[in-house]
């Protein structure tokens, strides 16, 4: 069941899972063409996509700059779009987004440090960090 939605600084609703966004092909463009996004695409029988909440709740939390979001790749006719534009092996997958271009993916759950070295890597830094 979904929780409830609230809105966020930049207008869009968030999930009130920890900053963590529920994609769809409604919603999954516009994220993917944010300056920073990391899209995990997950289903429900999947033991470590459930592990990965935490993790994904904590680096949310780190580098509020990205956006994080979420496809439960499971609910029938969500992720239709999403399922055709990309090949999954395995779940959980991990895809990194600058401004539309996919600049990373891995295959699996990261650990937390691992996603944060990742998100410093191939993602732009937050326009505070750029100021000081």
């Amino acid at each position: 069941m979904r929780g409830p939605l609230f809105s966020c600084k930049r207008g869009e609703e968030l999930s009130m899972n920890h900053g963590i966004e529920d994609v769809s092909d409604e919603n999954y463009e516009q994220l993917i063409h944010s300056p920073a996004a990391v899209v995990v695409y997950g289903i429900a029988s999947c033991e470590p996509c459930a592990a990965y909440d935490p993790i994904l709740a904590r680096i949310a939390h780190a580098f509020p700059h990205v956006r994080i979001g979420k496809a439960k790749m499971h609910i029938p006719g969500r992720c239709r779009e999403i399922k055709r534009r990309h090949q999954f092996t395995t779940y959980p997958t991990t895809h990194f987004f600058s401004q539309g271009r996919l600049l990373h993916a891995c295959d699996g759950k990261l650990e937390e440090h691992e996603l944060a070295a990742l998100i410093t890597q191939y993602l732009p830094p937050s326009p505070d960090t750029l100021q000081e």
